[in-house]
């Protein structure tokens, strides 16, 4: 039977291989040192070509082959017509189109064999200089070589996950490293890389597999007495500590998925409070229209920030008040929706606005808070326009304010003036950071809405453990089997011959 393999469009294509090889010889010994020699077989071969780094005039570029035809490439177009060159070295070589023998460019080659290779399959990587023309070149070049294909988007990737390369959880931390735009978000993504998260899950699905695999013994062969006493009381412990473990995991409040998509902050706040000008302010640019006529901002205006490392994405919106306006009644709706998706929201406040006696303003402003917010836990309250004030009642202010109950931390701010903004600006940034956490310290934390959603599926499978344990064992057991099924979706490695493998080493059934 022919060994089939998803391609685009849900299309099934047979990888058909007719080059009878003898034992343990790699493919490129049975090719001709040249092109035209190669088998035509070779055509149908699975080996994929790409530029792997970024696209656009830079110093040098990188050209990485994969598959069983990526030894006859570097033959093609480096001149190799005898040996290959030593594994993973550089050598300097003339790059050649294989077609008219043209040089294309001088360069690096690197000789990758497998399994010792990012694909595990026999690779090689052309590292060419990064003018535009060279590398569409070498591209062409190596397009002409027979059984070599453009790559798909992430292929190199999936292919050293099905080569057992990575884990799932350590492709997600890969992909996160490519796309990470801040310090903490780059934390975060090389220690998913690094498997730390994955060895997390992989420690509890192994429990899991030798919880499942007692209790499945145990329903098979206890009528025999062949199984020990004690089985089910260790698997009760260890399902009860396991499903302990993960709803903590749980409880992280979505700091990991707050820090890889970025904390939603939004400035809110009545009409002509400044809102704006704080945007403007903290992005350093003019990204909102200010003015002194009220209701200037309408929609929701957006600017992406990296804050101390932090991935911010704040927004600005429109005044909150009553308007017979439809377009404003429209804005101060979004705005109203997005104070209810923040992670964190800045209350503006007129300072020019506020009772000049404390007790009277700390009134005023929990009023005008309960207008603006359904939960207060998760604000800063600003106090714009601070220049506005007289130094003496600016000063009592600023510092009785903060020791006010039932309010948040308040801040005095001039945007006019940048007073109070750097104070400002470090109370911003310890917000964020409690909001998403140390990415170095502790256990890592969720990154993905996926692992979350497998993780819950998981703790609910093991509470149908403890409700059927003492009537139906046969259905406790499967709720310890989804629950590694479920751990196995996240991982990306289950299968009933490890429950098997577990069978028959902790358990003597039988010679």
């Amino acid at each position: 039977m022919l060994p089939l393999r998803p391609v685009c469009g849900g299309i099934w294509r047979a990888a058909v291989h007719t080059v009878r090889m003898s034992r343990g010889a790699p493919p490129y010994r049975l090719f001709s040192s040249t092109c035209d020699g190669a088998p035509a077989a070779l055509a149908d071969a699975d080996t994929i070509f790409a530029l792997s780094s970024g696209h656009g005039r830079c110093g040098v570029a990188v050209v990485r082959v994969s598959g069983p035809a990526s030894a006859t490439a570097l033959r093609c177009m480096a001149g190799f017509t005898q040996r290959l060159p030593p594994p993973r070295t550089a050598l300097l070589r003339s790059i050649t189109d294989p077609r008219s023998t043209e040089v294309l460019d001088r360069g690096l080659v690197l000789w990758f064999p497998a399994p010792r290779s990012f694909s595990g399959e026999d690779s090689v990587e052309f590292h060419i200089h990064g003018g535009p023309a060279v590398v569409t070149a070498v591209l062409q070049a190596l397009g002409s070589v027979p059984g070599l294909r453009p790559a798909e988007a992430g292929e190199f990737t999936r292919r050293a996950f099905q080569a057992g390369k990575l884990g799932l959880t350590e492709v997600e931390g890969l992909g996160d490293l490519i796309h990470a735009e801040t310090e903490a978000q780059r934390r975060q993504a090389l220690r998913q890389m690094s498997g730390e998260l994955g060895r997390l899950y992989q420690d509890w699905s192994d429990r899991l597999k030798r919880c499942l695999a007692h209790v499945e013994a145990f329903i098979d062969f206890s009528e025999d007495e062949l199984i020990e006493d004690g089985v089910l009381n260790r698997v009760d412990v260890s399902v009860s500590d396991l499903q302990a473990e993960i709803e903590r995991h749980l409880k992280d409040e979505r700091r990991g998925e707050r820090l890889r998509s970025g904390v939603q902050v939004v400035i809110a706040g009545a009409t002509n409070a400044g809102k704006s000008s704080l945007l403007n302010k903290l992005c350093q640019r003019p990204a909102a229209i200010v003015s002194p006529i009220a209701g200037t901002t309408r929609d929701v205006v957006e600017t992406a920030l990296d804050l101390g490392g932090f991935p911010v994405l704040l927004s600005d919106t429109a005044g909150l008040r009553d308007s017979s306006d439809l377009v404003e009644r429209e804005g101060v709706r979004r705005a109203r929706e997005r104070v209810e998706q923040a992670d964190l929201t800045l209350v503006v406040v007129d300072s020019a606005h506020l009772p000049s006696e404390v007790d009277r303003a700390a009134t005023f402003l929990r009023e005008h808070l309960r207008s603006v917010l359904p939960d207060t836990d998760r604000c800063l309250l600003v106090l714009n326009k601070a220049d506005l004030l007289p130094e003496k009642q600016r000063q009592k202010l600023d510092t009785e304010l903060r020791g006010v109950s039932g309010l948040p931390a308040v801040r005095l701010i001039s945007c006019q003036t940048n007073e109070g903004l750097k104070a400002f600006l470090t109370v911003l940034h310890s917000s964020v950071k409690t909001l998403c956490g140390d990415p170095l310290f502790g256990a890592p934390t969720l990154t993905q809405a996926r692992h979350r959603a497998h993780l819950q599926r998981c703790a609910a499978a093991l509470a149908q453990y403890q409700r059927y344990r003492d009537t139906d064992l046969a259905l406790a057991a499967e709720g310890v089997r989804l629950a590694v099924t479920s751990l196995g979706r996240i991982t990306g490695r289950v299968g009933a011959e490890e429950i098997l493998d577990i069978i028959f080493k902790d358990f003597c059934i039988g010679k």
